[in-house]
């Protein structure tokens, strides 16, 4: 005959059960030992290690030389052990943000001795952003040098997500970790849309204080550096290192004129038009591009 005591024991088994069930697996221990790059993914709470970064070579990125060098600078402080800026490389469409990041990462980590601690390069997607304490806390006290890169990085109407990368660059209790920067890249200096912008002065009641709460999140990031449109000598430069580079043969007289055609065609010049072009030749040319 079962007891109450028997039966409340069984009832209570099934409950946990039904909890563990609906409980999410275990987080596996962080390892940033498997690999030089690794990408966030906030739903579960891990870092998948990216087995080959999507980079190109530092001496081929023309056009960005002064920014260049400051980027450098401070990756090369920031791996050193020695404080480093927050960085926003911000302005014109396919001029090379997110190719100059992951170039001069892989041009730093290659610098380090073999006792140094690593240097890992984590991404965060945009839409990611507002589970960055998660992470920081993940990576807080590793022995790895980490730079946080956020590519695309802006925020529209409606979007409060960056009072929590405000709080977590620049504020909170803990403040950001010693060992993790933040490299972002964006089209817009102030990271949001200027109406935007302009309709919080307008409508609130003391507009300056306002603008100051949209303009802020940029103050955060210690360097801000700026990206323009190129010229055709600069644009000539990327298509000749690429095409050097890649061993693409054609006459210097016909590679500027196919090259120059395709600009026209696409109606700019820039460091992704010239990759383009150059992906284009390397197919007909049935080059790869390894």
């Amino acid at each position: 005959m079962t007891t109450e005591t028997e039966t409340t024991n069984a009832l209570l088994a099934r409950i946990a059960g039904a909890l563990e069930r609906l409980s999410p697996p275990p987080i596996p221990p962080l390892d940033l030992k498997g690999a030089e790059a690794f990408v966030w993914h906030a739903a579960r709470g891990e870092l998948e290690p990216v087995p080959k970064v999507n980079r190109v070579d530092l001496g081929l990125l023309h056009g960005v030389e002064r920014v260049r060098d400051i980027l450098l600078d401070n990756t090369r402080r920031f791996a050193a052990g020695y404080p480093a800026n927050n960085a926003l490389l911000w302005g014109s469409r396919g001029m090379g943000k997110s190719s100059l990041v992951k170039a001069v990462h892989g041009a730093v980590a290659a610098e380090l001795p073999a006792e140094a601690p690593r240097l890992v390069l984590v991404e965060i997607h945009r839409e990611d952003i507002p589970s960055l304490p998660q992470l920081l806390g993940t990576l807080r006290n590793r022995a790895e040098r980490c730079i946080l890169f956020c590519d695309d990085l802006s925020f529209d109407h409606d979007d409060a997500a960056y009072k929590s990368l405000k709080a977590v660059l620049d504020g909170g209790i803990e403040g950001r970790p010693a060992n993790v920067v933040l490299y972002a890249t964006s089209n817009r200096r102030h990271l949001m849309p200027r109406d935007m912008i302009d309709n919080e002065r307008s409508s609130a009641v003391n507009p300056g204080e306002a603008n100051e709460e949209k303009i802020s999140l940029s103050d955060r990031f210690g360097l801000w550096l700026g990206f323009y449109g190129c010229d055709q000598p600069t644009y000539l430069a990327m298509i000749r290192g690429y095409a050097a580079r890649y061993g693409l043969d054609l006459p210097e007289a016909e590679l500027v004129a196919e090259a120059n055609e395709w600009s026209v065609t696409r109606g700019a010049r820039s460091g992704r038009v010239a990759w383009q072009f150059i992906q284009d030749l390397a197919g007909r040319q049935r080059k790869r591009l390894d």
